[in-house]
């Protein structure tokens, strides 16, 4: 076992869980990979044996079928999944994120409803609230559900799910005319993100009109990130049970999906530590395997250098994921350790993986080598569940709030 992103504290359990997941990855993902990437292939099979393991209720409490885990050992999962493949983990990120939701926020005929069925992966998730008009600014939305007797009526364009097509179930931020009831006091001014709401659409997989309404229109091409599904879903009349409203609160969605997103921010840095460690152990090994001017290039003091930086930055961001993670679980607010563990990890990530390339000089830019494909997987990470620049906005908005004058 290497020694760098090393996790002191780990119960018995936690480290079978992650020596199980290890040897997966180098046995059936990292081999398989680079062909599935460049075909942008599903990774059926892949998913079927995470399912057989088990990984689709990692999270998910024991009572409703799942292994009851903590967002610490999840991270760690992500992290060696996405050392194998970054696309593997994208699976079941935001299909964790949805069981979190449901779980945390779900009545209690949601949960008995959708969490068994997640545990066994029979339900996948995705997670919907980008727009093709805005990004980052949430309180835009422009999808709008109306209330119709016993239902809703949903209009609008969402961009970006992954899994938009595989999956099964889909969490939905909209808009709706209603607001949170009680809390505020009558008085108090309704804001923008008080309209939002969260709602639970079960769809069958696949692409084209799904269901009367819902249309998945097809994947969207991307330079990386391959194989897993990143669509549009464009709903036209579509009719829902006010039911599937998570927690049976209008007016609550933004601060349900808010907590999906710091769980997910969690989740982000650990894909990105993931794949920093992939290029630091492809640089470090072929730093050894090729010679020039009469010595292996890791003797090269300019190279040797780059991998200590590399190995450095590796173990900085692997720390901040795990204190993330760890307070997540303690039940803290983590909203600023969150936000630095993702910020600092996405960017080491692009570091990291661009000095692998450079040390493997021209055959970087080959797609034989595996470095070609993590210099087109680590750029997502940087805007994934927030640019670097909201990261930073919502880093200093809570060192202001603790930090009073």
């Amino acid at each position: 076992m290497a020694r760098l992103a090393r996790t002191a504290g780990l119960s018995d359990v936690q480290q079978e869980i992650l020596s199980t997941v290890r040897s997966f990855v180098d046995k059936e993902i990292i081999p398989h990979a680079q062909a599935l990437e460049h075909a942008d292939e599903y990774p059926a099979e892949i998913v079927d044996a995470m399912m057989e393991m088990g990984l689709f209720g990692l999270t998910i409490p024991e009572e409703y079928g799942g292994l009851g885990e903590s967002l610490l050992t999840y991270a760690l999962v992500v992290e060696e999944i996405a050392r194998g493949w970054m696309s593997v983990s994208g699976v079941i990120n935001t299909h964790f994120i949805v069981a979190h939701m449901i779980s945390r926020h779900g009545t209690d005929e949601q949960k008995q409803h959708f969490l068994p069925r997640m545990a066994t992966g029979e339900v996948r998730g995705s997670f919907s609230m980008s727009e093709p008009d805005l990004g980052s600014d949430v309180a835009a939305i422009k999808t709008r559900a109306k209330r119709e007797g016993d239902d809703y009526v949903i209009d609008g364009a969402k961009m970006w799910l992954t899994n938009g097509g595989s999956s099964n179930l889909i969490a939905l931020l909209v808009k709706t005319d209603e607001a949170p009831a009680g809390g505020a006091g009558d008085q108090a001014p309704v804001k923008a993100h008080d309209r939002l709401t969260t709602f639970l659409v079960e769809k069958p997989s696949g692409f084209g009109e799904v269901l009367p309404g819902l249309t998945i229109p097809g994947k969207i091409d991307k330079m990386g990130y391959k194989g897993v599904d990143t669509t549009e879903a464009v709903f036209d009349g579509f009719r829902i049970g006010a039911d599937k409203v998570l927690g049976a609160a209008p007016g609550k969605g933004f601060s349900f999906m808010m907590d999906g997103v710091e769980v997910g921010r969690v989740n982000v840095a650990a894909r990105a530590c993931g794949i920093a460690i992939r290029a630091f152990e492809l640089a470090v090994a072929y730093a050894q395997q090729r010679s020039t001017f009469g010595k292996q290039i890791a003797q090269h003091q300019a190279i040797a250098f780059k991998l200590a930086e590399m190995a450095t930055k590796v173990e900085a961001a692997h720390l901040m994921m795990v204190n993330a993670a760890r307070l997540k679980d303690s039940g803290a607010r983590n909203d600023v350790e969150a936000g630095m563990a993702k910020l600092i990890a996405s960017e080491y990530c692009a570091e990291v993986t661009q000095e692998a390339f450079r040390i493997h000089g021209g055959y970087g830019y080959s797609k034989e080598y595996e470095i070609e494909r993590l210099m087109r997987e680590a750029p997502f990470l940087l805007i994934g569940e927030g640019t670097s620049e909201i990261q930073k906005t919502i880093i200093s908005r809570g060192l202001l709030r603790d930090y009073q004058a």
